[in-house]
């Protein structure tokens, strides 16, 4: 789903005043499921990387970098995912599968970590302590609350914000942030606070901490030197062109396709296409490049991203605590 514009930090608009009732339910509905008591809590410290709007915030690349420090301090980290986009329902672990299967997301993860695919969540971290983790890192699932968590982290994209601080469908928040930061433990803050984010957050929850972070692109000094035909199906496109031509890249067309999309033979074919009348490559992000057949995988180039905190060793302070479970 693509999010409308009058979601968009600053926006007044009369159809989020004339959806703002249907906001108020939405936010009782999810209110009070996510304050519903756990169903099982796990032997091993579960530490969830979730967000409080629709769509993407950096929590893929946040959760990356939180195993990765995890593997670094001698951890057994393992990820647990719906699989958002996926067939399978598991609980079952990443190997060879597709994204159709279990998603774009987890097959990302599975490059750094062992990835378990569940709608279920107990029954997910259930199978993650059978097969040797000894920490359980979910990569979304704020709001659900059967498997009990031992520290959230609450992702916000500096460029973003929280919209129009509306709930959904008034807004693309899941619940209030009264409601929603009463539950955390700390805010990841990616990239500059252009909307006044933080400000809000300390207003409505005093002394949260808050991490700052910024997403670093790997070098590329041939960049300059070709041009592409770019194309996304994440939440935010433009994000991705703005990164591309930001490092000097000349894009001679721009494709935006919805989060998650399941590209099409006819919407490979349309991009090859266009990309051979300009004599162009064709590029995308690593989560897109996870859903295209093998084939053509092969042949687009990709961006890869990393997550890196400010600060020396400030996820220490955040995580230790929890892992003496």
């Amino acid at each position: 789903m693509k999010a409308p514009r009058f979601w968009d930090f600053g926006q007044r608009s009369l159809c989020g005043t004339l959806l703002s009732p249907f906001g108020f339910l939405y936010n009782l509905a999810t209110h009070a499921r996510a304050h519903q008591d756990p169903q099982w809590s796990a032997p091993i410290p579960v530490i969830c990387i979730g967000n409080l709007t629709m769509g993407g915030a950096g929590k893929t690349p946040t959760a990356l970098a939180v195993v990765q420090y995890l593997i670094a301090q001698g951890c057994t980290p393992f990820f647990l995912s719906r699989g958002y986009g996926g067939q399978l329902s598991g609980p079952v672990m990443v190997t060879d599968q597709t994204s159709h299967e279990v998603g774009d997301e987890p097959l990302l993860l599975a490059q750094y970590a062992p990835v378990c695919v569940s709608h279920d969540r107990v029954a997910g971290a259930k199978l993650c302590v059978a097969q040797g983790a000894n920490v359980i890192v979910m990569d979304d699932g704020y709001q659900n609350p059967h498997l009990k968590k031992d520290l959230s982290l609450i992702v916000v994209d500096g460029g973003y914000g929280h919209g129009n601080e509306k709930v959904f469908p008034a807004g693309p928040l899941r619940e209030t942030l009264e409601s929603g930061l009463a539950r955390a433990d700390a805010v990841v803050l990616i990239g500059d606070d252009a909307t006044g984010a933080l400000d809000r957050i300390s207003s409505v929850r005093k002394g949260l901490p808050i991490l700052k972070a910024s997403i670093h692109v790997q070098e590329r000094s041939d960049i300059q030197d070709d041009t592409f035909v770019a194309f996304a199906g994440i939440a935010r496109p433009q994000k991705f062109f703005d990164t591309l031509a930001a490092l000097g890249g000349k894009m001679v067309a721009t494709k935006s396709y919805p989060d998650h999309y399941a590209y099409r033979s006819t919407d490979i074919e349309e991009l090859q296409t266009l990309a051979k009348a300009h004599q162009a490559k064709l590029i995308t992000t690593e989560k897109d490049a996870v859903r295209l057949p093998a084939f053509v995988r092969a042949n687009v180039d990709t961006l890869k991203i990393t997550l890196v905190f400010e600060g020396e060793d400030v996820l220490k302070p955040v995580l230790f605590p929890v892992l003496k479970k």
